[in-house]
């Protein structure tokens, strides 16, 4: 493996690090998900900085930035783009949306509607969209970043589980530690966060990692384990649907990406432990008297990995 590429994903780690006060695993996970060819949906009460670890991110990796602020208004065309009549030219001309983009911010994606929100479909499975019948490539890579509120506030509308299905990973920052909001202030006033993060990486040295992951050995043990896992979800009684194979798919994917991370060519059951609360819990469907009892799709998780036997390799 190239051990350049290895190395700037570690500067990539501390430059974000460097935006965002004292949330290093929650970075490093979003990172994960990005090197995996994954989408990753940010939830969160407003002010903990989604937002600015986005627009950081960004201008760490350089590629084109689009943002688009949801609401109820916003159409489907405001996303893809329009086919608008051209009479001299008497044919009709693709004006492309925002989702023409290396990384799209779908900010507040919660507040746009069902209809709005199935628009982006398209786009993250197959990394096209169709306009008037016509379908255009997005560019290489295609990273959808969305943040939304809980579905508790005021305005918000129930993403569709399709969509659900299709963010490798669900996060959330959470409120900072006493010591960090202390230097959040005592920084303050000196502009936003982002604006002050350095471009140390290029679009091309995104695919170049992304080439890498994928050659990260999986042995069939731990393979064979993550699939238990995946399975157990959907076995499990409190669960109306569990996880789906392109779940399966993407925790493989994330457990490489985290392996590569760590400097290493293969995947341990660790790395597919640790994620897989981000990869699969947004994903499940709870029976209504399960979520009437407060029962979490992070507890059913939980519940499952403690009962899948982990592989252990004995030493001859």
């Amino acid at each position: 493996m190239d051990t350049r590429l290895m190395q700037l994903c570690s500067s990539i780690l501390q430059n974000l690090e460097s935006c965002i006060l004292g949330k290093q695993e929650e970075i490093e996970r979003l990172l994960i998900s990005i090197l995996a060819g994954g989408h990753v949906l940010l939830e969160d009460v407003p002010g903990t900085g989604k937002t600015q670890l986005v627009k950081a991110l960004s201008r760490t990796i350089g590629g084109q930035f689009r943002r688009i602020q949801c609401n109820p208004d916003l159409l489907p065309t405001d996303i893809t783009g329009v086919s608008i009549y051209h009479p001299k030219q008497e044919t009709f001309i693709f004006r492309p949306g925002p989702v023409m983009a290396n990384i799209l911010l779908a900010d507040e994606i919660n507040r746009a509607t069902t209809k709005t929100q199935s628009a982006l479909l398209e786009a993250m499975e197959e990394g096209k969209v169709t306009v008037d019948g016509e379908t255009y490539d997005l560019p290489d890579p295609f990273i959808l970043l969305a943040t939304q509120n809980p579905i508790e506030f005021e305005g918000t509308y129930l993403l569709p589980e399709a969509q659900l299905d299709r963010f490798m990973m669900k996060l959330s920052l959470g409120y900072p530690s006493e010591l960090d909001e202390f230097r959040m202030i005592m920084n303050g006033g000196q502009g936003q966060p982002s604006d002050f993060v350095k471009t140390i990486a290029s679009i091309e040295d995104i695919r170049a990692i992304r080439e890498e992951v994928l050659n990260v050995h999986i042995d069939d043990a731990v393979a064979n384990y993550l699939v238990q896992i995946v399975r157990g979800t959907r076995e499990h009684g409190s669960v109306l649907i569990g996880a789906s194979p392109r779940a399966a798919i993407a925790l493989s994917k994330a457990a490489k990406a985290s392996a590569y991370l760590h400097y290493r060519s293969f995947v341990t059951p660790d790395d597919v432990k640790k994620l897989a609360p981000y990869v699969l819990s947004h994903r499940l469907l709870l029976h209504t008297e399960a979520r009437m009892n407060s029962v979490k799709a992070s507890d059913i998780v939980s519940s499952v990995l403690e009962r899948t036997k982990v592989p252990v390799r004995l030493e001859r």
